[in-house]
């Protein structure tokens, strides 16, 4: 019964065999196209990571380039700042000695703006003087001093010897600025003797008190400074014995009461050359000009 039933399958099998082999033939037909989409899907993916890699490898190295590009722009820029300062320090260490040096050189100028004005009023006072002297030329010679007067002679005026009063003077004052000193001194003395009473008395007295200064007598030039204050106040030559005065204390070591005559004198003569002359001798000193400090009373001798 089993062998009749099987006989039909038997009798199928060459009908069935060939759409089996067709069916199995396509299959693995579709499992190596699958097999091979695989493998193509692999290399596919192993090209794209390789290429991913050689990306990320690139990306790293242009990383770090750029870390180094900043790396040294950083130190390039902090060396640049650090000599901009350093030169801004320099200059500024710069300016402070030129300023510096400009305020010496204000101070400079202003002592020898100082010293013209000194020079200047010297002149002008010469130029006084001259004409004076011009004028007593062209005067008519002066009648004999009266008796008892200082500088006359007794019987009368001066010695026939004796020139004029006006060219003993000029004489005088021609031989000191030629620096004949001793012959000036002998004349500005005879001018004393002889015309004692008259208008350029005080100035002869200024003038030997000058040289006596200048040869560095200081006792006798302080005795004659002291003398055109006291012999012959309020003339022209004043604040210029006051000046001298204090000088010539504050060279013999004694500058307290050289300050002392300075102040004199600011105090009478403010407006004066000679006034500024006295505070700048003062601001030497380290004694600066108060105007409310009394003036000494009692001269200096």
């Amino acid at each position: 019964m089993i062998f009749r039933r099987l006989i039909p399958l038997f009798l199928l099998l060459p009908a069935i065999a060939p759409a089996i082999s067709k069916e199995m033939q396509e299959l693995m037909r579709d499992v190596a196209l699958l097999q091979q989409q695989v493998k193509d899907l692999q290399q596919s993916q192993d090209t794209k990571f390789a290429a991913l890699t050689v990306m990320v490898q690139q990306t790293l190295d242009s990383a770090t380039k750029a870390n180094t590009a900043v790396a040294v722009l950083e130190s390039g820029i902090r060396g640049t700042l650090q000599e901009q300062l350093r030169g801004v320090v320099t200059s500024s260490v710069g300016v402070g000695s030129k300023v510096e040096g400009m305020g010496s050189d204000v101070q400079a100028l202003r002592a020898s703006i100082e010293d013209i004005a000194s020079r200047l009023g010297r002149l002008q006072q010469q130029m006084v003087d001259l004409n004076k002297a011009v004028q007593a030329m062209a005067a008519p010679p002066p009648p004999p001093p009266a008796a008892g007067l200082s500088g006359a002679t007794t019987q009368g005026g001066p010695a026939s010897s004796i020139p004029p009063a006006a060219t003993l003077y000029e004489n005088a004052r021609r031989d000191a600025s030629g620096n004949k000193l001793d012959l000036a001194l002998q004349e500005f003395q005879d001018y004393l003797k002889y015309y004692g009473n008259m208008d350029f008395a005080p100035n002869a007295q200024y003038d030997i008190g000058i040289i006596h200064y200048t040869q560095g007598n200081l006792e006798a030039a302080l005795a004659d400074f002291d003398a055109v204050l006291e012999k012959y106040p309020d003339n022209n030559k004043t604040p210029d014995a006051l000046l001298m005065k204090g000088k010539t204390l504050v060279k013999m070591g004694r500058p307290t009461q050289g300050a002392a005559e300075f102040r004199e004198l600011i105090k009478r003569f403010k407006n004066s050359d000679q006034a500024t002359q006295a505070m700048a001798q003062l601001k030497a000193l380290g004694l600066p000009y108060n105007p409310s400090a009394p003036s000494s009373k009692k001269r200096a001798r």
